[in-house]
């Protein structure tokens, strides 16, 4: 039987879930959403609990009044179910899978008594539909707008009643009126007057009295819920740039204005003119209450978490993460506690037992393809796609030297050896080069012409006389980097995303989008076996065991498998990514395994 890995931590956060993060009522957790996976997380001891069982990205998620239940909603394929999960928060567990919309789930919102759960439909499907929590069943649904108008996209329940709701979108504003004994829901459009408007987000206020809408023109519409028409607007003369993308309405009756240019600003109920204002990085997509006190929380599309006190109206990071793809992750040696991860635009180095993140060395609009470790540790090397290999100082982030025009089609793959103070390049165009480091001075040693493609992958022997190179031309390359020759050449119809040398080095495995895992000789470049790796998908990274009993490898398919070298068979898997993972490492001291993937996050497993 197949075990599966214990998930540790996740470093990372979906910022493009509107209202995605969430204050529990409890003040002491916060819930965001990260792949297919909904992560509770304890404010002060940043414990990490995960609600694994979404099949796609989680795309909204909600949570009930009194804190007991949790819902999200997932993407899924064009006309397949997209399923909605109740959980149970205390026991951290799924009470009902309910199934109705296609495509996407875009809001969720609990009755004030958590009786009741609306959903609301993507674009492929238009609906809405009222559940009964407690039965888990569906009490009705109905198109969510008129046919004249766009489509909702936002849904928030009155503050009282459990039987008002209001759904919003292009164009559109509905209340609607459950009437449970005769089991249907009643829209009334909202009159907005001459105003035609993009609704991008919603709060109903305490009292209940009136909702005010966010709008992507930059203003706010505030209206009332029992009249349903437009009471006021503003600000009048001067909007906010970007489109107002989140709201949250304070106990004094002041809003909290999120926008898509990254301001947070402090607003007059009467004028929605702004008092206090800050500067965030990426757009705003939610704003949370702790509780009933001075503290809310930020989250934004480029995946910063900030706390703001209202008083003070200042921004403390909570955490970061990488937002773009994660290109490339590397341990030092014998080391476990730190690694390196390298993504468009920067590099991170993370402290493992916390997951917390060390240093960042920013590089902007070029993105970094892969990093390595000089052997002593010295400085960190990097393949950017503009053609540079820059050499940074682990400690500072200060730059040590570049290497221009290291390669035509951008550097792809990146070596370096720890007894000779050489790197080895691999290009966009298939070129290996071999450059010699000195104190003040970098010099390209030897150029390798074979591959006719990308170098994805160079792994070096122990002893530094001999490596191989992986490329997308669907061979890789076994070279003397004495003498400068190539000494075998694997060939096999795919293209190679991973290489790995056996720790005793008379065999190599690798992995590419024919989805086969290959075992060769070193010695004479013979196929030794093939074992289908994945189902679905390319593999795109592999790690060995010091030992050589074991390796993992990752890919498309979403999924962290840990193999038994000899036997070739899978022993563990790791659900959790919600997209492609890039790559993946065995940490030196067998403790953790950590994966990479393209939506920016980076998962810990435990090694079992």
């Amino acid at each position: 039987a197949v075990g599966g890995l214990e998930l540790l931590a996740a470093i990372g956060y979906n910022g493009h879930v509107p209202c995605g993060l969430i204050c529990h009522p409890d003040m002491e957790h916060v819930l965001y959403p990260l792949g297919c996976t909904v992560i509770i997380q304890e404010l002060d001891s940043k414990k990490q609990t995960f609600l694994h069982g979404h099949t796609n990205n989680v795309s909204c998620v909600a949570v009930s009044r009194n804190g007991k239940y949790i819902a999200s909603g997932q993407v899924t394929f064009m006309g397949f179910k997209a399923n909605i999960i109740l959980w149970d928060f205390q026991k951290k567990q799924s009470l009902a899978q309910l199934s109705l919309h296609k495509g996407r789930i875009t809001g969720l919102a609990f009755s004030p008594n958590s009786l009741y759960l609306v959903s609301l439909g993507g674009q492929d499907d238009g609906s809405v539909v009222v559940w009964h929590v407690a039965e888990n069943k569906a009490i009705c649904g109905s198109p969510a707008s008129a046919r004249s108008a766009g489509n909702a996209t936002v849904v928030a329940y009155s503050s009282s009643r459990d039987e008002v709701f209001v759904t919003a979108g292009k164009e559109t504003i509905r209340v609607w009126q459950l009437d449970l004994a005769n089991r249907k829901i009643y829209p009334t459009e909202c009159q907005t007057g001459h105003l035609r408007r993009v609704i991008t987000c919603l709060r109903v206020a305490d009292d209940d009295s009136c909702f005010y809408v966010g709008t992507s023109s930059g203003d706010i519409l505030k209206m009332s819920l029992n009249h349903k028409v437009l009471m006021n607007y503003g600000p009048q003369k001067k909007k906010f740039s970007s489109g107002v993308t989140a709201l949250l309405v304070l106990k004094t009756g002041d809003l909290v204005v999120g926008t898509g240019s990254g301001i947070v600003a402090l607003c007059k109920s009467s004028n929605y003119e702004a008092m206090k204002k800050i500067q965030v990085h990426g757009a705003i997509t939610s704003l949370t209450h702790r509780g009933q006190g001075q503290l809310f929380f930020v989250g934004t599309n480029e995946c910063y978490m900030y706390g703001v006190n209202c008083a003070a109206f200042k921004e403390e990071l909570i955490a970061t993460c990488h937002s773009e793809a994660v290109n490339d992750i590397i341990f030092p040696l014998r080391a476990s506690d730190l690694f390196v991860t390298c993504s468009k635009n920067d590099i991170r180095v993370w402290h493992t037992p916390e997951s917390r993140e060390l240093l960042r060395i920013v590089v902007p609009n070029v993105t970094c393809h892969a990093i390595d470790l000089m052997g002593d540790g010295t400085s960190i090397i990097s393949a950017w796609d503009d053609g540079k290999i820059r050499a940074f100082l682990p400690e500072s982030g200060q730059l040590l030297f570049t290497i221009n025009h290291a390669h035509s089609l951008g550097v792809t793959a990146i070596a370096a050896m720890s007894n000779r103070k050489c790197i080895i390049s691999g290009g966009g165009e298939g070129q290996v080069r071999i450059w010699e480091i000195g104190e003040k001075t970098q010099k390209l040693g030897e150029v390798l012409k074979e591959h006719v493609s990308a170098v994805s992958c160079i792994k070096m022997k122990k002893n530094e006389q001999e490596c191989v190179t992986a490329s997308l031309d669907g061979t890789c390359i076994i070279w003397d980097i004495v003498h400068f020759v190539r000494r075998q050449m694997i060939l096999a119809n795919t293209m190679f995303k991973c290489v790995c040398y056996h720790p005793e080095e008379y065999q190599l495995i690798t992995g590419g989008t024919d989805r086969q895992i290959g075992y060769w000789e070193v010695f004479d470049g013979s196929a030794v076996r093939e074992v289908e790796g994945s189902a679905s998908g390319s593999i795109n990274g592999m790690d060995i065991t010091s030992d050589g009993s074991c390796f993992v490898t990752g890919g498309d398919d979403h999924l962290v498998k840990l193999w038994d070298y000899n036997e070739g068979a899978v022993i563990h898997t790791g659900v959790g990514h919600g997209s492609n993972i890039t790559r993946l490492k065995i940490c030196p001291e067998k403790k953790y395994i950590v994966s990479v993937s393209t939506d920016g996050a980076i998962l810990l497993w435990k090694y079992p």
